[in-house]
């Protein structure tokens, strides 16, 4: 369990994933839970500032609770969080949300069928309602 929780805006981080459609998934998601689930309580930033090691994005996720939504096993945000101090609260890996979908054709790279925004509509709703208690200083299950 983590408890965080400070009225600060929790980090929703998405793979680059790109060309790929669990990629496509993970940033529609985020952008889901930042646009229009919660975003008085999350924010986003480009995984590639991370990487890079920008002043400013390394500060971010040392001072925010983060929550990482990766499209495969390789967990390329959650690692990259951690990496540079970061706390992840909890971790999404679109793959596994894939098995409450057996058949489901999600889409390409740069288009998702409706089977894809379904699943993108679920992640995201399980990323933002995670956010709203760690934003609320709640305990969350990693």
């Amino acid at each position: 369990m983590t408890k965080e929780g400070n009225g600060k805006p929790v980090l929703v981080i998405p793979c680059s994933g790109i060309g790929k459609v669990h990629g496509l998934i993970s940033r529609e998601a985020t952008y889901l839970v930042t646009d229009e689930l919660a975003p008085e309580k999350t924010d986003t930033m480009c995984l590639a500032l991370l990487v890079k090691g920008d002043g400013e994005a390394v500060a971010a996720v040392r001072n925010h609770a983060c929550i990482t939504i990766d499209g495969c096993a390789k967990a390329c945000a959650e690692k990259n969080v951690q990496m540079t101090g970061g706390r992840v609260a909890k971790a999404i890996q679109v793959a596994a949300c894939f098995k409450n979908h057996r058949g489901a054709q999600p889409g390409n790279a740069s288009a998702l069928t409706d089977d894809g925004w379904t699943i993108t509509r679920e992640i995201a709703a399980l990323a933002a309602s995670d956010a709203a208690r760690l934003f609320a200083g709640e305990e969350v299950t990693r």
